[in-house]
């Protein structure tokens, strides 16, 4: 923690401030470890279970899901009790989804795995709710959006270990086809899949009781009371959906999160078929994720020069040209396109959300709650490519985030501008 924001926590009873702090940051830690190791689960539960690309997709839709169910019970459990409660409740729920991962691997089924994924998301789902209220409250007002870009980078480490080290321990690198596991003796092939589905087994136990071990020290850490912990009511305004930036932001950045989930679930079976090991192609989810991190720097500083609708379309169209390089020419330099689409689309999901929910006045929280829940595309467009990859093939099924793409284009060049 640098000396700068330190200094911008709350004085009054600063160390526990300060530890506060530091518990909260570790949330953004905590659910980027978590769903960063998707794009690792689903190629290895596919290998594990047999699946078709299309049914190893739906642990994008159990995991994203979650967010989209459970984000309103999250914030009514929080506004009768208080975010301190939600989060602690948040990390048991998330600990039990980890934990679950355990008996899942020792029988093998798919259904237990899509249970135990969306478990773990709606504890996660639980923490997003109350982090950010909290990063705003532990210090001056003023520095608020300087503590919310700090706690960001620790979301970026969580990805990066969740790429570059945890994923090298679940994939083992050894993988056959169906032709070569039904030419296999039964008691073999049950074997290999046994010890690959137990490579799962130590990182979820460690996330788990790493959740539990937080969540202790969230107990007995005191926390300040927000003012809006006050409210008793939670309501939302369909009729602000009548604001056609609003409207159009939902439904962008339904498509958004939806191609940007594709990106990287699929990112490793991508690099599997031009010729990559498992091994190399976790390295490159590592380089993937950095990518990411770095453009949302990069982004940042931009963006004080220039207007975000014209970066959103901008952005986006480098991204719509990157993917159709990848879609038309393919091979393996189309590895290194999919860095530049991370790095292109890492200032979307803000800026989107910044655009739809402009000048909305009062109704700016509810705005804000139909941003949050058009998460849900991250559940329901992967699947859609998983099929078109079983239907095609990987290279021509990156077109569908490449359509989420000019949609994000069109918003950023025509349907962002405010409307009465």
């Amino acid at each position: 923690m640098t000396t700068q924001t330190i200094t911008n926590i709350k004085t009054k009873q600063s160390a526990g401030y300060r530890v506060a702090f530091v518990l909260i940051v570790s949330l953004f830690f905590l659910w980027a470890l978590t769903s960063n190791l998707l794009p690792t689960l689903i190629p290895h539960l596919k290998k594990v279970c047999r699946l078709s690309n299309f049914e190893s997709s739906l642990l994008d839709t159990s995991y994203w899901s979650a967010y989209f169910i459970m984000a309103i019970p999250a914030a009514m459990i929080m506004k009768k009790t208080s975010y301190k409660t939600g989060i602690v409740i948040g990390l048991m729920i998330a600990a039990a989804g980890s934990l679950l991962f355990i008996p899942a691997a020792s029988i093998r089924e798919f259904w237990f795995f899509l249970l135990a994924n969306f478990i773990l998301a709606s504890g996660m789902t639980f923490l997003e709710t109350a982090a950010n209220p909290y990063i705003s409250v532990l210090g001056d007002p003023s520095t608020a959006a300087q503590r919310l870009n700090f706690a960001q980078a620790f979301n970026g480490l969580g990805a990066f270990i969740s790429a570059s080290v945890l994923s090298k321990v679940i994939l083992s690198g050894k993988e056959f086809s169906e032709d070569q596991l039904n030419a296999m003796p039964v008691d073999k092939v049950n074997a290999y899949l046994n010890s690959e589905a137990s490579a799962l087994n130590i990182p979820y136990l460690c996330i788990g009781l790493l959740l539990i071990l937080v969540a202790l020290l969230f107990i007995f850490q005191k926390f300040p009371k927000l003012e809006e912990e006050k409210e008793k009511a939670i309501s939302l305004n369909v009729s602000v959906l009548k604001k056609s930036h609003l409207a159009w932001g939902v439904i962008t950045q339904f498509f958004y999160v939806g191609g940007q989930v594709c990106i990287s679930s699929f990112f490793i079976r991508y690099c599997r078929s031009v010729g990559e090991t498992e091994n190399r192609a976790t390295t490159y989810l590592g380089g993937l994720l950095l990518f990411f991190m770095l453009g949302r720097y990069v982004g940042s500083f931009l963006m004080k020069k220039l207007a975000p609708a014209k970066m959103l379309v901008f952005y986006s169209i480098a991204n719509i040209l990157l993917i159709s390089y990848m879609v038309l020419v393919g091979g393996h330099l189309s590895i290194f396109s999919l860095f530049g689409v991370e790095f292109f689309m890492s200032i979307m999901y803000p800026t989107i959300f910044s655009l739809a929910i402009k000048d909305l006045g009062a109704d700016t929280k509810s705005a804000s709650a139909f941003m949050v829940m058009s998460i849900i595309g991250g559940a329901l467009v992967p699947p859609v490519m998983g099929y078109c990859i079983d239907i095609w093939n990987i290279q021509l099924a990156y077109s569908i985030p490449l359509v989420c793409f000019a949609v994000v284009a069109y918003y950023g060049l025509v349907k962002h501008r405010v409307t009465n």
